[in-house]
């Protein structure tokens, strides 16, 4: 074959294939960042009636996780160490992303396992270490199991020798988008640092 037909060709075969890759460039969306510990969910199932109380003593039902993004933690006031953990995370993360103008903030919501010694007043304390603007839940055990038992939450009475007890429980922590809908799941370990990363990704896919 002719030599000046063989370049000629060649020429041809890669002007054809770079168009293809920058056709492909400009037509593909960009891929979308990927979490670091929180696993997405498209948030299809709605939570079921319930009715508890929050730390100021009103009733709630599930409208409660309306009109604001929720980080919703089920822990217990007399938790040793789980919970303020937990808890001290998330509050760490959201002033971190307070500080870097991130909008909109979470609010950041326990609700508790152990009702019958997390009253509204307890509860109203507990968080208020935590931050402002926290919320706390508690009421009958049976609406509670209402509300665990939709999300998968999962707790019992560990009881010691003395007599008093302690409450097993789910460590995960759970997001909730304005519209109630349970968007993201953060599992444990938890570190601030991922949830900085993760909540404006959950924000903006959601």
């Amino acid at each position: 074959m002719n030599p000046r037909k063989i370049f000629i060709a060649t020429v041809a075969i890669v002007a054809i294939a770079v168009g293809a890759w920058l056709s492909y460039q400009v037509a593909s969306p960009p891929r979308a960042q990927s979490t670091r510990a929180a696993t997405l969910l498209n948030g299809a199932n709605a939570l079921p009636e319930f009715t508890l109380v929050d730390h100021t003593g009103a009733p709630v039902g599930a409208d409660v996780f309306t009109g604001q993004w929720d980080l919703v933690f089920f822990g217990f006031t007399h938790c040793p160490d789980v919970c303020p953990l937990t808890l001290q995370v998330l509050a760490s993360a959201r002033q971190q992303l307070a500080d870097s103008g991130f909008e909109p903030l979470p609010r950041i919501v326990l609700v508790s396992v152990d009702p019958e010694r997390d009253t509204p007043d307890k509860l109203a304390q507990y968080v208020s270490h935590f931050g402002e603007g926290n919320l706390g839940i508690t009421g009958e055990l049976e609406e509670l199991r209402k509300l665990t038992g939709a999300l998968g939450i999962f707790f019992g009475k560990s009881m010691r020798e003395d007599g008093s007890y302690l409450v097993d429980h789910s460590s995960a922590v759970l997001a909730f988008d304005p519209n109630g809908q349970f968007r993201a799941l953060f599992g444990s370990p938890h570190q601030a640092e991922n949830y900085v990363h993760d909540i404006p990704i959950i924000v903006d896919q959601s």
